[in-house]
């Protein structure tokens, strides 16, 4: 194990969303608890040309608060990840963008896209939730036999959401029929975090477990995350 890792953190900083108030501190919680060095770097979006940009970190955090400046960089980045066997997380817009990003260049939708920035696209993968999660806090059954399960070691825990998409029921099913699959849902069945067989570390949550952090509890998931950069 390294004694020491530099996280990515792709997305567009802004002070004033709660979520990236709340990463760095969860990442000095994960570098306690394992008593590990933890840096990162802010990576905007549109700094993203090519994955050179993030191919350094020894992880990559695809973080909330999207539209993000450059969808075409946040997937660059995630795809980088995902082919590269980098350890990967994705929360809130993250998990929308891995989700899209693994439906264009793994099920080869070229036409997949997000109803939030694509609002006419007749493969939104990302469609609005029937019930938007604006600033709320929801039960999640963590399925067994995942990673996600593991990291937080019960069958269920709370989490906050900030968020009004998610994955269009309509293409669920094939979405999560390869090496991509459920790993979390709420309790009326929906899906809230997947992650991808077959790659050392890559989960995305639909809601926000950094946020657990403000409330001064631990992020089991980050934890999880930054043990995998350092493996």
């Amino acid at each position: 194990m390294k004694d020491s890792v530099n996280i990515g953190l792709v997305g567009d900083y802004n002070a004033a969303v709660p979520a990236h108030q709340a990463i760095p501190l969860a990442l000095q919680h994960a570098a306690t608890a394992l008593h590990l060095e933890v840096g990162f770097e802010w990576v905007p979006t549109d700094e993203i040309t090519t994955a050179s940009r993030v191919a350094h970190f020894d992880g990559v955090w695809c973080v909330p608060a999207s539209p993000y400046a450059s969808m075409d960089g946040a997937l660059s980045a995630i795809r980088h990840a995902r082919e590269q066997r980098v350890p990967f997380l994705g929360t809130c817009g993250g998990f929308q963008h891995a989700v899209i990003e693994y439906a264009r260049d793994v099920l080869r939708w070229d036409d997949a896209d997000h109803a939030e920035t694509a609002p006419g696209a007749p493969r939104a993968v990302i469609s609005p939730l029937s019930c938007g999660l604006l600033e709320t806090a929801g039960r999640i059954k963590l399925l067994p036999g995942t990673r996600l399960a593991a990291a937080y070691g019960v069958a269920e825990t709370m989490e906050a959401y900030l968020c009004r998409y998610g994955v269009n029921p309509a293409f669920q099913a094939a979405l999560v029929a390869g090496p991509l699959r459920a790993a979390a849902e709420d309790d009326a069945g929906e899906l809230r975090a997947v992650e991808l067989d077959g790659h050392p570390f890559f989960v995305a949550t639909l809601f926000q477990p950094e946020r657990a952090v403000l409330r001064g509890d631990p992020a089991p998931l980050v934890v999880a995350f930054a043990r995998a950069c350092a493996s």
